[in-house]
């Protein structure tokens, strides 16, 4: 296991030619032949002065990863079956630019970038999310064929990394009535669902033509639409238990769909799953513990 800050050694990188390498090696047999055949001096000289630069970019292509230091890894959440984001940050320590370094998770695509001397770079990249709760991400690749894409380098690095999976948000079912918990027992001043106009925001896609301000966009301003938020004493609950006639991931995945909804909305909201209550609120810190307290749920 391969634990940050880590420099990479010798005795870790591996090196073979490429298939362009391969061809050139057989190019430079056949002039080899050739000049010995003819006795040609010339032939020999360019010969020998190629198989010096092949040795050369061989070298070159081993020393771009050899030194090169991991100081950072970190792997973001996602949901199930989506494309999870991991950070690594390198640090060149070289006075040369390490070029070319490639970077991935199988399966999904290599990441290309540079390395200026002494520089440190934050590198992003994607993963493939399997099943809800904790996966490991078994290994990555990091890789170079600089400067000449004749060899190939690689390395594979073993990173305490692991990310937490969401479950699917999905589901058709209607989010709960909210709860106006100061008029608990009594009528208070807003009813169950009444919401009070919070700001107006730039029209999207999907928005609902009765939501838009026309009187500001009949005057020639632009499409704008009306976003409302809850009363700040009224929440939603959204209850484990309200779904027991739903299997367990359905079950999940609805009460995911439904702490999305809340957060879009802009509304407080509650979590109650078997062994675990989050209390009424809202934003990026309440959104992240609903999900994982949902992604974690008898793993």
């Amino acid at each position: 296991m391969d634990t940050p800050p880590l420099s990479l050694r010798a005795r870790r990188i591996y090196i073979l030619p490429t298939g362009t390498g391969i061809v050139s090696a057989a190019l430079l047999l056949l002039m080899l032949i050739a000049g010995l055949n003819y006795n040609n001096s010339l032939a020999l000289l360019l010969c020998f002065l190629l198989c010096g630069v092949v040795v050369v970019s061989m070298y070159e292509c081993h020393r771009t990863l050899f030194g090169l230091t991991l100081s950072a890894a970190s792997a973001e959440p996602t949901f199930a079956g989506q494309l999870g984001e991991l950070q690594l940050q390198f640090h060149n320590e070289d006075t040369r630019p390490r070029r070319s370094l490639k970077v991935r998770c199988d399966p999904c695509p290599a990441v290309e970038f540079l390395l200026e001397p002494g520089q440190m770079l934050r590198v992003r990249f994607n993963y493939r999310a399997r099943g809800r709760g904790r996966q490991r991400i078994e290994r990555l690749l990091l890789s170079t064929d600089a400067p000449l894409g004749l060899f190939r380098a690689w390395t594979w690095l073993h990173l305490p990394l692991e990310a937490i999976i969401y479950p699917v948000p999905s589901g058709e079912r209607p989010l709960p009535l909210a709860r106006d918990e100061s008029a608990a027992g009594a009528r208070g001043s807003h009813q169950s669902g009444d919401e009070d106009w919070a700001w107006l925001r730039p029209f999207r896609e999907g928005d609902s033509p009765r939501s838009v301000a026309w009187k500001a966009y009949a005057h020639g301003g632009p499409l704008l639409v009306a976003h409302y938020e809850a009363p700040a004493d009224v929440h939603r609950l959204l209850d484990f238990m309200q779904l027991l006639d739903l299997p367990l991931e359905r079950r999940l995945s609805q009460l995911a769909k439904w702490v999305l909804e809340c957060e879009r909305l802009g509304e407080s909201y509650a979590l109650s799953v078997p062994g675990l209550r989050l209390p009424s609120r809202h934003g990026l810190a309440q959104r992240r513990a609903a999900l994982e307290a949902l992604a974690l749920y008898r793993k």
